[in-house]
């Protein structure tokens, strides 16, 4: 227990002493910065983060622009806990190659599940973009708590493995159904489980910063919770809300200087934030 709070204090010491660090020059070259990028719901790699991972190639970044399981394609193939292995799987890949420094970054859905797996996983920082696609909100239980109850009585009459029909949500695009394993349908859309957003920010790691982005012209609802989600961020000196002049879809794309600045500055500033 002393043990612990003397450990704790001395963060809090390192943490005062990193306010006055200067951030990194944009120009800076990443030394070995290695990215995973997670698109939104019902994207893909080559859509709207596809220019944002081209850039950072660009520069020198060590980049996985992963598919994942909410692709258009896949349709919730695996759980939350297979999601969370193969960004484990692309992490390892990026230190494989020499990345020395690691990132999460998501957009829109995967915004949401950055915060939720950045903080199960050894990183450097944490990259939300426009989240949005928390199945907490009430808009979600309103709109798929049906279905929600109907993969819930599913499992526990053990037909979890056996695809049903079930309904998803975009805000830009209504309700639609989709073909799924009931047990794989509940690990995503259970109110109260990983992807609801405050279960994703009461895990993030205090020691982990997070640059959250919120475009300016982003959906009403997204920028109406714009504040309460950074407030709900552990305090990082080198945690940031960051505003590009954009849309939702655009935002990986007006964001890539500034995550170019801000991973660098971590990146500089890593030792000083790890245990």
């Amino acid at each position: 227990m002393i043990k612990s709070i003397f450990r704790d204090a001395a963060f809090v010491l390192v943490v005062i002493a990193a306010m006055i660090i200067q951030p990194v020059a944009a120009q800076s070259p990443p030394s070995k910065i290695g990215i995973v990028i997670m698109h939104g719901k019902g994207g893909s790699p080559t859509k709207h983060v596809a220019e944002l991972a081209s850039s950072l190639q660009e520069k020198g970044y060590l980049v996985t622009n992963l598919e994942m399981p909410w692709s258009g394609r896949r349709d919730y193939d695996v759980n939350v806990a297979g999601a969370e292995k193969e960004v484990e799987s692309a992490l390892d890949g990026l230190r494989a190659n020499g990345a020395a420094n690691v990132f999460i970054v998501g957009h829109s859905l995967g915004g949401v599940f950055a915060l939720y797996v950045g903080s199960k996983q050894t990183v450097d920082g944490i990259i939300a973009i426009a989240p949005g696609g928390s199945v907490g909100s009430p808009v979600f239980r309103e709109k798929l708590g049906e279905s929600v109850e109907q993969a819930r009585k599913l499992v526990a009459e053990g037909k979890g493995e056996d695809k049903a029909r079930f309904f998803d949500f975009e805000g830009a695009k209504g309700t639609y159904p989709i073909i799924v394993k009931p047990a794989n349908y509940l690990s995503w859309f259970d109110p109260d489980g990983a992807m609801g957003q405050s279960s994703a920010l009461r895990n993030v790691n205090l020691r982990i910063p997070v640059l959250l982005i919120v475009p300016k012209n982003d959906y009403p609802a997204l920028r109406n919770a714009k504040q309460s989600l950074f407030d709900g961020l552990p305090k990082h000196p080198l945690t940031k809300l960051y505003e590009p002049d954009s849309n939702h879809l655009g935002a990986p794309s007006a964001s890539r200087d500034e995550i170019m600045r801000w991973t660098m500055e971590v990146a500089n500033n890593a030792n000083l934030f790890r245990k």
